[in-house]
């Protein structure tokens, strides 16, 4: 939202952005428009305006979320424990990912099927991210050579889905994803 706009565009620009932020979070990535504009007190062309397709919109909704995970997965690049500070970061993106329901098959690079445009590349700015943790972990031993970025979304998207409709989806996420760290084997 560029600054020189009057005060109330950007005043409207980030109610219709927070309104959608939770119409995101509890109907997914179809929430309604018109919804978004009557929580939000504006008319629809005003929200269409400042998001002039649904896709602007669900950028804009997931843009601050994927640069705080890009900044934690830079946060966590100088730990010691290269496998726990990778498990703790992709432990934080299957959070936001059972959360923003409807968006994580958006998260998955391009390629995979899941999605073959990505929101506002998305994923290319996770993977940039999350490159220094997973490499360092594959050099350190701590995960198995070969398993790529892609590899390690796809999981997270299935599980995000999987769960997308269990009564608390990010504990059911978190669960699953730890089941499938420590894999189904017992501990010896």
């Amino acid at each position: 939202m560029p600054a020189s706009q009057r005060a109330d565009a950007r005043r409207n620009h980030a109610r219709i952005l927070a309104v959608a932020e939770e119409e995101v979070a509890a109907h997914g990535a179809d929430a309604s428009l018109e919804q978004i504009a009557r929580v939000a007190g504006v008319g629809s062309a005003t929200v269409r305006r400042h998001f002039p397709t649904r896709r602007a919109l669900l950028e804009a909704v997931s843009q601050s979320r994927i640069e705080a995970l890009c900044d934690r997965a830079r946060d966590l690049a100088g730990e010691a424990d290269s496998r726990g500070a990778l498990l703790d970061w992709l432990s934080e993106v299957v959070a936001y990912s059972a959360s923003a329901r409807g968006l994580a098959p958006v998260l998955a690079p391009e390629g995979t099927g899941l999605d073959p445009a990505p929101l506002d590349g998305c994923s290319r700015k996770l993977e940039a991210a999350a490159d220094p943790l997973l490499g360092r972990a594959v050099r350190d031993g701590a995960v198995a050579e070969g398993v790529t970025f892609a590899d390690l979304m796809g999981l997270i998207v299935g599980i995000a889905l999987a769960t997308e409709h269990d009564p608390d989806p990010a504990a059911q996420a978190d669960r699953l994803f730890r089941l499938a760290v420590a894999g189904l084997s017992p501990q010896a």
